[in-house]
């Protein structure tokens, strides 16, 4: 089977994806993996499928490196509204539906290349106990944020394998993200499950940290400016009661090449 895909990246987080409407191709976990093989694929974090949709212009199905289909990935996310408006699925607004349910995008701006996509997440509810060192959020995806006075220097995958198996998030695990809270912004490194490794950023993980800063510091500073390896991202939200609503994760989608590869 020859597969026609497309490789884009939000922010270094680097994705192919297939516009799968017509294809309607159900991928095995093996070729998943084989296609995001950075030594014997092309090479990504991710693979994306854009599909057909009753209720929403688009829907859309992610897949992590290991080939196990995932849940919401915001920057995979910004990719898919930038790949449907090079598809011709237009719109300022654009709404598709994914794993974690529908989500809202405005396309600020589009360009060959780039474009600037902000991207409505779901409702983050609020625990009901935390300590000052780490909070557990879902942002659509699990996400432990941990403060670090030095993100820098971390064993990112010595660490991150540790907190992601601990036993209170068997059986699925959960992804780990280490922030610094500077005085107009905070930093953070993310290890990704389905990965097994470091992302040069992640959407879902910068999200979780923006309101695990707001918490740790009761100061709600939105949008909340985000420095990654990847690049910056801004997170906008508004804190009501027992969760955060409001919830958009702003960043660009770049469009990298295209090509074939038999699978």
């Amino acid at each position: 089977m020859n597969l026609h895909f497309f490789k884009y990246h939000g922010t270094g987080n680097d994705f192919l994806l297939v516009d799968n409407r017509d294809l309607k191709w159900e991928p095995l976990e093996n070729q998943v993996a084989f296609l995001c093989d950075r030594h014997r694929g092309v090479g990504a974090d991710g693979l994306i499928l854009l599909g057909s949709s009753t209720d929403t212009l688009f829907a859309m199905r992610y897949y992590n490196s290991d080939g196990k289909e995932s849940t919401m990935c915001g920057n995979g996310g910004r990719c898919i509204v930038s790949f449907a408006r090079f598809l011709g699925i237009e719109g300022k607004t654009v709404r598709f539906s994914a794993m974690d349910g529908e989500h809202e995008a405005l396309v600020l701006d589009y360009r060959d290349d780039i474009a600037m996509i902000r991207l409505k997440m779901q409702d983050v509810r609020i625990p009901g106990s935390y300590s000052p060192g780490e909070i557990f959020l879902n942002t659509g995806s699990p996400h432990l944020v941990k403060i670090a006075d030095d993100p820098d220097g971390i064993d990112i995958i010595k660490e991150g394998r540790i907190n992601r198996y601990r036993e209170s998030f068997h059986p699925e695990g959960t992804n780990v993200d280490f922030m610094k809270i500077e005085p107009d912004y905070i930093r953070v490194r993310t290890y990704e499950r389905g990965v097994e490794a470091e992302t040069l950023s992640c959407g879902t993980g910068v999200t979780a940290s923006a309101l695990a800063a707001a918490l740790i510091t009761g100061i709600e500073k939105s949008p909340c400016l985000v420095e990654t390896y990847g690049g910056p991202l801004k997170v906008y939200y508004k804190r009501n009661k027992d969760r955060f609503t409001d919830v958009w994760l702003e960043g660009a989608a770049t469009f990298v090449f295209s090509g074939e590869i038999n699978i």
